[in-house]
């Protein structure tokens, strides 16, 4: 009897879990002129439907040849549940086959177009009512699969009991499991072209993940976030424009500070210890380093494998989002280091997905990354594309990040980033440009900007492609901002070397000046300058342990004051001794040392003097904002300059003197009348000799420097004096 309600063929499919399309077979059909319920448990001996609230239970026949599938006849169309009983227990439930699918005709035209802006609304693990029953929609891209299997501890792990459903032509797979909810774990089980079943694999919109070293997902709900940062985040634009000072602090949330018992903070500790530290060192940004979901501890997040999960090693999606509006409160902007550059090859990851080079290129000369043993998303194919623009805009729209810094923007323009001759595909026009990158990352820029007020995107971009932080429609990348490398390498480079070499490296330090209205530059003191035996800040500069303190003092002086917007990774803030180490705290007993808790009042200050005064911010993208005064004084190792904000901004000179002699130095001045000293990194509060010029220096009608004021003015050795207008 059974076997006339379903072929063999098909039996034996469904029990072995080779089925591409078992909801055409499974759960409520009409067969044969009567309503037929198809059921399949591989571990039932005996199945009956349950029809009605007091309903008689339809005893099923087994189906010959396939264990675990049972037919019932029903005498009309009705609801009902299943009971099985097996091995000596029994267990009863909705039947996941008796739901119609979730996925509306806009939401499979828009996938498969690969414009589905909110690809997170879709795909993933939802917890919803469906058909007024509660659990989880599931839905996946796997367009190459035979067959897409949700498995987790409800089913044993066992992708038979809940393949899916594919939509149509779109790749995308979905099924409603009943009564699964928050906190359920789970992953994907797919058979790839020819049958070959692949490494269970995380889920790649998934919202949450377990601790790792496991890596299965975890269901996690983005419904009801009751923000109360409206105030904040109608303001913002105003606070990440190019006229805005903008002082970010780079962290790591795993070492910046450990619980007792070396224990990693949480994000609701860190909502209370980090934003509260930050806010009073003055910093108008927190910099997070990804945290995004990654496997490996060592990668810092630059490896990720869940994009769309908050990091589980410092709590839940909701006590990230209590960090986030923590730091708003405070009036912090919080960036995320967004990372679309490439992703590891572990297993339960995008790599092979559906058994096919699917986010990936198939030829390593395109999809493998060398120099980190990572894969290169294929930006040229419109799901993956989608699904990175998509990701950028999860961050801005459900946690309301305020912007995002792209990591590694230069591996992702150029087709032989870090390859030799034969190792690389040239593009269509047989150049090295990486055209479907540009075009994501134009694209990413258009999304955010346009779709979400106020919010800024920052390159970490290493040439000199030209545009990074142009509009799309001027012919650039889109960018706000752009990290000014070449900077930070060169005037690193200088203050590596000993005083009395610097005067033949004079110009390491005002090089930058050449170009520093090319881009809306960010003058970056990151991570990768302090790991990997680079040294921390304080063991790059030379001399003694005072004058290692001087020159950083001076450095991080001519910093503050030189075009463009500030980054600092954290340490670096109070000279930790140290080169960071991801696996522990930072130093915080050094502040107990006069030094240390010299050179980290100085950078409160600067933040401080930098955010008071227009002429030190609001044209840091313009040249009408900056003024050589002498530029050239290699023999005295002194530089000078005026910075000016708008007409009537007091304007502010800077002098730094990069050589262990105190210089009673003249100089030049814009205007006459008094000047006010408003910084000198030798002020006795800093850990310097206190030496300097007794508040101020008063304009001599003296001509110098081409000018027809000037001053004397006492430079300390390695030291930045700032002298402001009034």
């Amino acid at each position: 009897m059974t076997e006339l309600l379903i072929h063999p063929d098909e039996a034996r499919a469904i029990a072995e879990g080779r089925h591409g399309d078992p909801f055409s077979v499974l759960g409520l059909h009409k067969r044969g002129g009567k309503w037929v319920v198809l059921g399949f448990d591989p571990g039932a001996e005996t199945m009956f439907v349950l029809t009605g609230r007091a309903g008689k239970p339809v005893a099923a026949a087994a189906v010959a040849g396939a264990p675990g599938l049972f037919a019932a006849e029903l005498p009309k169309k009705s609801a009902y549940r299943l009971r099985w009983q097996g091995h000596g227990a029994e267990w009863e439930g909705e039947d996941a086959f008796a739901f119609g699918p979730v996925l509306g005709e806009l939401d499979e035209y828009l996938l498969g177009e690969g414009r589905h802006k909110r690809l997170w609304q879709v795909l993933g693990a939802h917890v919803i009512t469906h058909e007024g029953v509660q659990g989880t929609h599931f839905a996946v891209w796997a367009p190459n699969a035979e067959r897409v299997s949700v498995v987790g501890d409800f089913n044993q792990w066992d992708g038979r009991r809940h393949p899916m459903r594919r939509r149509g032509g779109t790749g995308v797979w979905e099924t409603f499991l009943p009564n699964i909810g928050e906190g359920a774990t789970y992953r994907y089980e797919i058979r790839g072209p020819g049958g070959a079943l692949q490494p269970l694999k995380s889920d790649p919109v998934g919202f949450g993940s377990e601790h790792a070293p496991a890596n299965a997902s975890v269901v996690r709900s983005l419904e009801g976030a009751a923000w109360t940062d409206g105030d904040w985040m109608a303001t913002r634009g105003a606070k990440q424009n190019i006229e805005a000072p903008i002082s970010v602090y780079e962290v790591h949330l795993g070492s910046w500070r450990r619980a007792p018992g070396d224990r990693m903070l949480s994000y609701l500790e860190l909502a209370e210890q980090l934003v509260d530290y930050v806010t009073d060192m003055g910093f108008t940004h927190i910099e997070l380093l990804p945290v995004s979901e990654y496997p490996f501890d060592g990668s810092w997040g630059y490896q990720p494998v869940g994009l769309f999960a908050p990091t589980i090693r410092h709590g839940t999606p909701p006590e990230f989002r209590a960090f986030m509006q923590a730091a708003h409160a405070k009036g912090l902007g919080v960036l995320l280091d967004w990372v679309p550059g490439h992703f590891p090859t572990d297993a339960h990851g995008l790599g092979r997905f559906d058994g096919t080079a699917l986010y990936e290129h198939q030829d390593p000369r395109e999809g493998f990354h060398q120099d980190w043993n990572t894969l290169i998303y294929n930006y040229g194919r419109v799901e993956v594309s989608n699904f990175l623009v998509s990701n950028a805009l999860y961050w801005l729209e459900e946690y309301h990040m305020d912007g995002l810094r792209v990591d590694a923007v230069a591996s992702m323009l150029y087709r032989d980033y870090s390859r030799e001759a034969g190792q690389w595909i040239p593009n269509k026009d047989g150049g090295r440009e990486n055209y479907e990158a540009i075009a994501l990352l134009q694209r990413m820029n258009t999304v955010a900007y346009g779709e979400v007020q106020g919010v800024m995107t920052v390159a970490e971009e290493s040439t000199a492609f030209p545009g990074v932080s142009r509009p799309v429609n001027h012919g650039g990348l889109g960018f706000g901002f752009k990290w000014n490398m070449g900077w930070m390498n060169d005037t690193l480079s200088y203050m590596h070397k000993d005083p009395v070499y610097r005067k033949y490296h004079h110009h390491q330090m005002t090089f930058g000046l050449h170009y520093a209205w090319s881009e809306n530059y960010v003058l970056p003191i990151s991570h990768d300058e302090v790991v990997h035996g680079k040294g921390s800040m304080i063991e790059k500069m030379p001399g003694n342990g005072a004058e290692k303190f001087a020159n950083l003092r001076a450095y991080y002086g001519f910093m503050w004051a030189h075009p463009g917007k500030k980054l600092l990774f954290m340490g670096c803030e109070f000279g930790q001794g140290a080169e960071w180490n991801h696996k522990q705290s930072l130093d915080w007993h050094q502040l107990e040392i006069p030094a240390h808790k010299g050179v980290q009042s100085l950078v409160r200050d600067l933040n401080r003097i930098y955010r008071d005064e227009p002429a030190l911010h609001i044209n840091d993208t313009r040249p009408e904002g900056f003024e050589w005064i002498e530029s050239n004084d290699a023999e005295a190792g002194v530089y000078s300059w005026v910075r000016k904000g708008r007409e009537g901004d007091p304007m502010v000179v800077a002098l730094v003197n990069m050589t262990p002699v105190e210089r009673r130095y003249r100089v030049g001045l814009p205007a006459g009348g008094h000047w006010s000293e408003i910084l000198n990194t030798d002020a006795a509060d800093y850990g310097g000799g206190n030496r300097g010029n007794l508040g101020g220096v008063a304009a001599q009608a003296v001509a110098h420097h081409g000018r027809a004021q000037s001053a004397e003015v006492v430079l300390p050795p390695l030291s930045a004096v700032w002298l402001k207008q009034g």
